[in-house]
């Protein structure tokens, strides 16, 4: 039987349900729910992000509140308004069907029916013969798109599942690409930087060879229903692929995608000591040793397994690091200590949990704040000369919070308030700041970036686009240092093609320019996930409602240009920064 066959049952019961009680509104409410609201609310309901959503934690809440929460968001946290989107019936249904919800099926991760989806979609082989590639990434044959495979960035389309690489020395899209439901993480081979890995929400790891034309995805594999990281070891030997539903995660062969072994998380033991599923969230390779790392979101546990011993053993076990675990970065002090400690938000405790490689134990806890749930994405670490230290940062979620901690003393130096609750913070050591979206803020903010200074730990500048035009601002006197034109046009429509390189479908790219009318109602934009490229030159950062991707210049953060014509682009990933920052 398929994986994806295998775990539609899972939803049976409440497609069934939600069809019975939709009432005076047609919504498919198990749908909407797959789509837009398990993310942080959990498949089965269980919370994370969001609150536990099961009947017996809403029994005693009052309907029409929980209707109005849908409808109009909560403040201060990750729960946007959905009054665009949903009528009052469409809300006051969804309760209905959250507070009747039964969870018929739980699922656990088998290996052998992971191996049935696992598909070669390319010889890699004959690719890697055909189109020569060096060990530095050097493309080594006539006609190349790109002259390195580092000068590739690859980003994300969440809502149009699509994955798309782009030349980062001059911002011309090269290649898009069907890789699942809202692709949430992609990771390159630092051994062989010529193949790259992506994994989406809908269980989908997909394997790209970047350095043949056309970017070619080689092979996929179903590894669950609904999945979050991935990692792959600075060898180049193994990726991980770790599993919201079924709980666990299951080890690759980098070169091939052949599946071989999977981590069943379905009975383990949480922080209040119950036995029950465990969702696993952050997962990192290490240069420190021959190490994985995998944090089981629901348990409050890392396990630490080490891919140089036959059959891939878990030789680490570290407990009690705090509730609801989730995003994580490695540190990158210089010398012996560089990526020898795993930092994992606990957003259930307000915590960064620091587990050791070295003890294979939990070395601290620096706590981030009441109600703060950190939220590092990629995470920054970087070297403040002023202090003599290695500092650390993390964005919080439920309000404007930069928290900053040195490594190894693991106390809190400053917390940087800033406009609205983030999800990402990072930085290169091409840029004098670390950049803090505020896409979590509300709409009159969320529009801003806030530039950071590594040295003095104060903000420097603020990017803020708005509905007509976008702004470099001084954050300390408000004068606008750069003003450019922001305006947004409807994209220009393509149809899927079938590839000529590999068993795949592509969305062709639209050539750089070129663009549909002006919008007649333009939308604010919602800033997001701000990456290196272009070898550090550049910062790209995506606009979720616009269908765009800013390039500002790194040293000074003045804008540069857009690249267009893209849905709902989420993260982007440089290959040649990610090549550097251990665990990416």
């Amino acid at each position: 039987m398929k994986l994806n066959k295998f775990l539609s049952i899972a939803a049976a019961t409440g497609l069934l349900v939600s069809v019975s009680m939709a009432g005076t509104s047609n919504m498919d409410y198990a749908k909407m729910y797959e789509k837009e609201c398990q993310g942080c609310h959990g498949p089965i309901h269980q919370g994370g992000v969001g609150s536990d959503l099961r009947p017996a934690a809403l029994k005693k809440k009052e309907h029409y509140k929980l209707v109005e929460t849908i409808l109009n968001g909560r403040e201060n946290t990750a729960m946007p308004a959905w009054k665009d989107k949903f009528s009052k019936d469409d809300a006051a249904g969804m309760v209905d069907w959250l507070m009747n919800w039964k969870n018929t099926v739980e699922l656990k991760l088998d290996l052998d029916k992971v191996k049935e989806t696992w598909v070669k979609l390319a010889d890699v082989d004959a690719l890697a013969k055909k189109y020569p590639v060096d060990k530095d990434g050097n493309l080594k044959y006539k006609g190349a798109e790109v002259k390195n495979v580092k000068d590739i960035t690859f980003a994300t389309e969440r809502d149009a599942s699509l994955v798309d690489f782009i030349d980062s020395t001059n911002g011309k899209v090269l290649s898009r690409h069907k890789a699942g439901f809202a692709v949430h993480v992609t990771v390159t081979n630092k051994n062989e930087p010529r193949y790259a890995y992506s994994i989406s929400r809908s269980g989908r790891l997909t394997m790209f060879d970047i350095g043949a034309p056309g970017q070619p995805a080689v092979a996929s594999v179903q590894v669950g229903q609904e999945s979050r990281g991935l990692a792959v070891d600075p060898g180049g030997k193994y990726v991980l692929a770790g599993n919201y539903n079924p709980g666990g995660a299951v080890l690759c062969d980098a070169h091939t995608l052949e599946p071989l072994k999977a981590y069943d998380t379905s009975r383990v033991i949480d922080p209040d000591g119950m036995i029950g599923p465990s969702r696993v969230a952050g997962i990192a390779d290490t240069p420190y040793g021959p190490y994985f790392a995998m944090a089981l979101k629901d348990a409050g546990h890392t396990y630490i397994i080490d891919y140089s011993k036959e059959g891939f053993p878990i030789v680490g076990d570290v407990p009690n690091i705090g509730k609801i675990l989730h995003d994580c970065f490695l540190n990158e002090n210089e010398g012996e200590d560089f990526g020898r400690y795993f930092q994992i938000a606990s957003q259930g405790s307000d915590l960064m949990g620091i587990v050791d490689f070295k003890t294979k134990s939990l070395a601290a806890k620096v706590y981030t704040g009441k109600k703060s749930k950190p939220h590092p994405g990629q995470g920054s670490s970087w070297f403040n000369k002023k202090m003599g230290k290695q500092l650390n940062a993390t964005n919080s979620m439920n309000f404007g919070s930069v928290v900053i901690w040195d490594s190894p003393g693991w106390k809190v130096v400053k917390k940087i308030e800033t406009a609205g609750g983030g999800l990402f913070v990072g930085t290169s050591p091409h840029t004098p700041w670390i950049w803090s979206d505020c896409v979590l803020g509300k709409p009159e903010k969320y529009n801003e970036v806030h530039l950071i200074n590594k040295e003095t730990l104060e903000t420097d500048r603020i990017i803020k686009v708005g509905k007509e035009k976008g702004q470099l601002i001084d954050a300390k006197t408000g004068k606008v240092l750069q003003e450019w034109d922001a305006t947004q046009y409807e994209k220009v429509p393509v149809n899927e093609v079938a590839s000529k390189m590999s068993k795949e479908k592509l969305m062709p790219p639209v050539a750089e320019g070129k663009h549909g009318p002006k919008v007649k109602d333009p939308v604010q934009p919602r800033l997001l996930h701000a990456e290196p490229a272009n070898h550090g030159k550049w910062t790209m950062i995506s606009e979720w409602t616009t269908g765009r991707i800013g390039i500002y210049d790194s040293e000074t953060g003045e804008f540069i240009k857009y690249i267009e014509n893209l849905t709902t682009p989420t993260f982007t990933y440089s290959v040649e920064h990610r090549q550097h920052v251990p665990g990416a």
